[in-house]
């Protein structure tokens, strides 16, 4: 018997499951899908409160979890329990973000390995995954209140420029928030979609999509040949955008005012209250010429002309970035048929001068930059379930391929639903001084845990140069063909050995076994994450012991015996929470174990760089 559903808030028939578009936004996030009966894309306005949800997370006293418009507002009053700008996060270390570490207002842990950043709010510790899962959850809650109907399925977009880890990460987001995600589309591809260009299978153009948002920026160049989107170069910044801008005016007020930056780093209260001022600055100044306002007793005056001369270098940086992708597509300006403006950063008069003039036409901004993705998201998803004929869509993988790393976890490197044919890699290191073997054990699956995949092969990598852990550079590539085989080869980039196989990754699998492989992976979602999030948290302890334990045994003489006496206590405390599978204990005290020992490891380093100086060696 046939199940019909009904949307409660229209009366209208609709298919058993919707399913969403979301653009997971730096700033702003939001959710849009197909109108049954106009069949054009909507973004959602759940209760009168705007499309737009900001990317704010916000963690009470008492454990309570606020997001959007009503976390934004502990911004200036609890920073430090306010995460923004997470989707700068995804899918990077600590040590990827270098300089710009004290943008923050909250606390990011540095553990000193190249893991995954941990944020730290209150006694928790946080993964970039977690937080976004969090916005993620909040926008289906959104669209489950609004079309009065489940909302299990997603569509959502990512940056073309954003690498395989953080790609993965969306991806890990969307599974904690409770969601099957289809498709991570290109938002290039999904700006497209939503101008309309695309959806007449003859049409041939080319298009440039400049995309502007709140922390990334990246040009695509699109070739659209029989419905089909081929990205024929991207070039951007994963860490470029209106956040910039703000930096950019806030820093001209440090200046004007005479204050010291340093008051900003120790102020968080203050350092949010600039920066939201100088986001309303910004957006004033594109309707005004001139902005005055106060912040306690700083004045925050600036003019259009001094915020154009400000961001003159952040404009130029874009343009720098245009040229540079028409190059590799070896096109000219004159051979773009459309220029397509996103992201709320492009509202600025002097970037949209600016991207007009450089390619010598108007560019297209009629749609509301902010929505433009997530309405092309709602397309995307429309024609994954199979209302829209006219698009072409290319064959695809149906389980995620991926290697077995430390803990058993289970590392994707070809997620499901990847156009075939494909191909992706990634880059590992040993785990133990010496290490000459590296076993590679290839999964196929959804699970966070290898021993709930299927396993496909496994080979070992033999004859590593013996090196420190770390210093072999062991790059894994997964090559799979349209005929669904699948290259695994590992190379050792310092010396050179190989070691190659080949696997048929459906062989033996019917499609109820799919079906039900993708079942278990949301079943069991929460699980996984949390197994992967603890088994994370040990892989952090366990090498901040053996980093700590080896500087104690080099190094002791120039410690004294209660910075001796105290790390030991604290290394025990280490040991003594490991075996407990609290991530959260465990992280506490490896955070507490850094802060004890990075002064005076930091004073190691000195007394070391004066006697390397004076030709004497130190270990």
């Amino acid at each position: 018997m046939a199940k019909v559903a009904i949307n409660l808030s229209t009366g209208a028939l609709q298919q058993e499951e919707v399913i969403v578009g979301i653009d997971l936004g730096t700033t702003n996030s939001l959710v849009a899908y197909i109108h049954p009966e106009t069949k054009k894309p909507v973004a959602i306005n759940d209760l009168g409160r705007g499309t737009i949800v900001p990317s704010v997370v916000h963690f009470t006293q008492n454990g309570e979890t606020i997001v959007g418009n009503e976390a934004k507002e502990y911004l200036t009053t609890d920073p430090a329990n306010t995460i923004y700008s997470v989707k700068r996060l995804l899918g990077k270390s600590y040590k990827d973000l270098g300089e710009h570490k004290d943008y923050f207002g909250y606390k990011i842990i540095d553990d000193d390995s190249e893991g995954l950043v941990k944020i730290r709010a209150g006694d928790k510790f946080y993964s970039p995954i977690e937080l976004s899962a969090e916005i993620l959850k909040e926008l289906r809650e959104r669209a489950e209140h609004a079309l009065k109907t489940p909302v299990n399925r997603a569509v959502i977009t990512v940056p073309a420029y954003f690498n395989d880890s953080q790609r993965q990460a969306t991806r890990d987001a969307g599974k904690l928030a409770g969601l099957e995600v289809l498709r991570i589309v290109n938002e290039p591809t999904a700006a497209s979609l939503a101008y309309g260009i695309g959806i007449d299978p003859s049409e041939e153009k080319t298009i440039a999509v400049y995309d502007l948002g709140g922390g990334t920026f990246d040009i695509s160049i699109l070739s659209l040949h029989q419905g089909i989107f081929e990205v024929l170069s991207t070039h951007g910044d994963t860490y470029l955008g209106g956040d910039d801008m703000d930096r950019a005016i806030i820093n001209y007020w440090i200046q004007e005012n005479q204050l010291v930056a340093d008051t900003l780093n120790e102020d968080k209260n203050l350092q949010q209250e600039l920066r939201l001022k100088a986001e309303e600055a910004k957006k004033a100044l594109s309707q005004q010429q001139i902005y005055t306002s106060k912040v306690n007793d700083i004045e925050c005056g600036i003019t259009r002309h001094k915020f154009e001369e400000l961001i003159a270098p952040i404009v130029a940086k874009t343009i720098d970035s245009c040229r540079q992708a028409m190059g590799d597509a070896k096109l000219k300006p004159e051979q773009i048929d459309a220029v397509i403006m996103v992201g709320g950063s492009t509202r600025v008069p002097m970037v949209y001068e600016t991207v007009s003039e450089f390619f010598g036409k108007p560019a297209n901004n009629t749609l509301n930059p902010d929505e433009v993705v997530a309405l092309g998201a709602a397309i995307q998803a429309d024609i994954l379930s199979g209302n829209r004929k006219d698009i072409l869509l290319l064959d695809v993988t149906p389980l995620t391929l991926g290697i077995e790393t430390m803990g058993g976890l289970m590392d994707s490197i070809i997620p499901r639903n990847s156009k075939i044919p494909t191909k992706a890699g990634r880059q590992y290191t040993t785990s133990i001084d010496g290490q000459v073997n590296m076993k590679i054990s290839v999964y196929q699956g959804e699970r966070d845990l290898v021993k709930e995949n299927r396993k496909l092969a496994e080979f070992d990598l033999k004859g590593i140069p013996a090196m420190p852990a770390g210093f072999p550079k062991v790059d894994v590539n997964f090559i799979l063909n349209a005929d669904g085989i699948l290259k695994v080869e590992a190379i050792e980039l310092r010396s050179g050995v190989r070691q190659e196989v080949e696997v048929k990754p459906q062989y033996g699998l019917t499609d109820s076994q799919v079906e039900q492989m993708l079942m278990d992976s949301i079943t069991h979602a929460r699980e996984d994450v949390s197994a992967r999030m603890v088994i994370e948290a040990r892989t952090t302890a366990e090498q901040m012991l053996y980093q700590v334990e080896r500087f104690l045994e080099k190094n002791s003489q120039h410690l004294t015996e209660e910075e001796i006496k105290m790390t030991q206590e604290n290394l025990k405390k280490l040991r003594d929470v490991l075996p407990s599978g609290d991530k959260d204990q465990i992280l506490k005290a490896v955070d507490t174990l850094e802060e004890q020992t990075s002064p005076f490891a930091e004073r190691v380093m000195q007394i070391s760089i004066k006697q390397a100086m004076a030709g004497k060696k130190i270990e």
